[in-house]
């Protein structure tokens, strides 16, 4: 006697089994991946590194069909909605690459450590500006709902990329798992300004290039995005009430409309990132005058813009009062940096006015600061400005200006012992166009050097690193700006005890790691330890390992 098995059934038993075959024979995989991984079991592989935090020993499995649940006033927000899709996107890029009838039956006969996910936002207010609280906690246990726990959606956003790096696929079984669980993870940032500029005069960047960069930013923890939109090169952004300004552009194709600027305020806002703006005058403004000629105080000297004119003051008012309508963070930068005011007192009309004024250039190029801090005030802005503003005039600068420091060392102190706020940027380390300054030098630079006074460390808002375009466009400018930014990210947001040991056993290689998952994300980041950035790797290795 003997009995008919239906089709169906033999094919399931097949997969069944094959399926059986793939996770026993993974465990015996595992063990040799793990002995010849370059990745150190003994370090936490989250970047930036929370400010607290354990873990365990258990490895969990993660269920791609992961629901989210959500509570508190703010839970329920479209921000957070979009981030989840966003993430589980990232999470589980891998899961469809095998055939729908063996995901079908994995779903089937598969019991997941993880299926759920809680995000708890207390506080239904969106509005996104420096300081907003940042911080959550994340909770992995050893089995069940993993949850987070913010004030805000800016913190929930946070979590979410914090729990997207604990979860790795595993080729093996085809599976996400979160390994060293269970974990319990309080976060928060140490600056509140953690930013990064970028120069779109001197190479224009298409929008979607700008949205690339601002999503890679979210995968740091990065929230400023400090848009150098114009310069003397060109004028790339349209201005309705001074329309001609954008003939300055490099060509007609090479524009931003106030639809594009929207459209990349809102992109950068729903990953909880500010963009500032900055219009810098009276010098690298050439540009301006291919649509008003009138701006130049003559055709042979066409910067710094013309101080005697009415006109010229006029323009910056219609600027900023469009631009205020577009950007809604409270710090609006307005540059001062670089003036060379020769061209000035050898403009015969510019030097009359002068004479007339009893003024030197040097007293002219302050008028012209602080009446842009003005009109930049009238529009409820915070000014921003370089630090040769605060250098030349600091007595005459408004109290609220934010000094933000390009030169060198030294400048912060100062600023904050005067009681201005300030913002890091010292080009020796933190410029991304250099080069030749390698990662560790990023990593070990200290926005608070020199300045121990308590009250005046938290004048210092934070730090930005600055990727200027003479030499990058869209065809390298993610790699140059990764994955050294990422080492000036961490050191905005992470404690600086835990993360100045021993940087070349413990930060390199989380670093490499970071970078390896920003390559996984479709972020072309360079190689960390090639001594010019954003080179391309010498010959074969693993991603690990560069």
């Amino acid at each position: 006697m003997f009995f008919c098995i239906p089709r169906w059934v033999a094919v399931v038993a097949c997969l069944f089994f094959f399926i059986s075959c793939a996770l026993c024979a993974s465990q015996g995989l595992e063990g040799r991946v793990k002995r010849s991984s370059p990745l150190k079991q003994s370090l936490t592989y989250i970047w930036p590194l929370p400010a607290e935090f354990s873990s365990g020993e258990e490895t969990l499995s993660v269920d791609p069909r992961l629901s989210l649940t959500v509570d508190g006033n703010g839970g329920g927000s479209a921000i957070i909605g979009a981030a989840f899709e966003r993430y589980k996107g990232i999470v589980f890029k891998n899961g469809g690459k095998f055939s729908s009838l063996l995901r079908k039956l994995r779903e089937k006969i598969s019991v997941y450590d993880v299926s759920k996910l809680k995000i708890t936002v207390h506080s239904a207010n969106v509005e996104l500006q420096l300081g907003v609280d940042e911080s959550y906690t994340l909770i992995v246990p050893k089995a069940g709902e993993v949850t987070i726990e913010a004030n805000t959606v800016y913190g929930a956003l946070r979590g979410l990329e914090t729990f997207s790096q604990l979860c790795t696929f595993d080729y093996t079984t085809k599976t996400v798992k979160i390994h060293n669980a269970p974990y319990s993870i309080k976060d928060k940032p140490r600056f509140a300004y953690r930013g990064l500029l970028v120069d779109t005069s001197r190479h224009y960047l298409p929008v979607d290039v700008m949205k690339q960069i601002i999503e890679s930013m979210s995968y740091a923890k990065l929230n400023v995005l400090h848009w150098h939109i114009i310069d003397e090169q060109s004028f790339p952004l349209e201005v309705p009430t001074y329309p001609n300004l954008w003939k300055g552009s490099y060509t007609k194709w090479e524009r931003y409309t106030v639809e594009d600027a929207y459209e990349i305020v809102n992109f950068a806002k729903m990953r909880g990132i500010n963009v500032m703006a900055e219009v810098d005058v009276p010098g690298h403004a050439e540009s301006w005058g291919a649509g008003y000629p009138e701006l130049w105080p003559s055709p042979s000297c066409r910067e710094p813009l013309d101080v005697s004119k009415k006109f010229t003051f006029d323009v910056i008012q219609g600027l900023l009062t469009d631009l205020r309508k577009i950007f809604p963070f409270e710090l609006f930068h307005l540059g001062g940096d670089e003036v060379n005011t020769d061209c000035w007192s050898k403009t015969s009309h510019v030097k009359k006015w002068l004479q007339d004024h009893n003024m030197t250039t040097k007293d002219a190029y302050q008028y012209f600061v602080l009446e842009a801090q003005k009109i930049a005030i009238s529009q409820k802005w915070t000014p921003v400005n370089w630090e040769e503003t605060f250098n030349t005039f600091p007595s005459k600068l408004h109290p609220e200006t934010v000094v933000h420091n390009w030169l060198g060392a030294g400048v912060c102190p100062k600023a904050v012992a005067k009681g201005f706020k300030c913002i890091f940027s010292n080009q020796g380390v933190w410029y991304l166009d250099h080069l030749d300054v390698p990662w560790y030098v990023v990593y070990n630079a200290e926005p608070l050097e020199g300045i121990r006074d308590a009250s005046q460390q938290k004048l210092v808002l934070g730090g930005e690193v600055c990727m200027w375009g003479e030499t990058a466009d869209a065809s390298n400018v993610l790699q140059t700006i990764w994955p050294r930014a990422a080492a000036a990210a961490e050191r905005l947001w992470s404690p600086r005890g835990p993360t100045s040991k021993s940087v070349n056993t413990t930060a390199l290689h989380r670093l490499q790691n970071f970078r390896c998952i920003l390559n996984r994300r479709g972020v072309p980041a360079a190689p960390v330890t090639n001594f010019y950035a954003r080179t391309a790797p010498t010959g074969p290795g693993s991603c690990y390992e560069q």
